[in-house]
């Protein structure tokens, strides 16, 4: 009796980003700008940030998969997307993973310290 392949369901990256962080998550309270593509940019609140992505109090229709940046101080822009949107908070997912020497940076600037492994 030959044997089967076994059929595994594929997750999309997006569902899997939702289900299993890439990074840590820290809690911080930032005032920055978030600039959805094609219009003009408003300010937020990030109020938790990682490698991989954060969320902000943004009242705002965005849907998921809208393209943005945010603007924290002192940075360039951060091109994201919009992995999800409550309606009083949007979490979004970096394009390209955050450096750490720049999350450190602004951890440091807004008095968040992360404990080293």
């Amino acid at each position: 009796m030959p044997l089967q392949a076994i059929e595994r369901p594929v997750m999309e990256y997006h569902n899997a980003a939702l289900e299993d962080r890439c990074a840590p998550r820290v809690k911080l309270d930032v005032p920055a700008t978030l600039r959805p593509s094609g219009v003009t940019g408003f300010k937020v609140n990030v109020t938790n940030l990682s490698l991989g992505g954060f969320a902000c109090e943004a009242t705002t229709g965005m849907p998921p998969g809208t393209r943005c940046w945010l603007t924290l101080p002192g940075l360039s822009p951060l091109q994201a997307e919009v992995a999800w949107n409550n309606g009083q908070m949007v979490g979004c997912a970096f394009a390209d993973l955050l450096n750490q020497a720049i999350l450190d940076s602004v951890l440091h600037r807004f008095g968040v310290v992360v404990p080293r492994p």
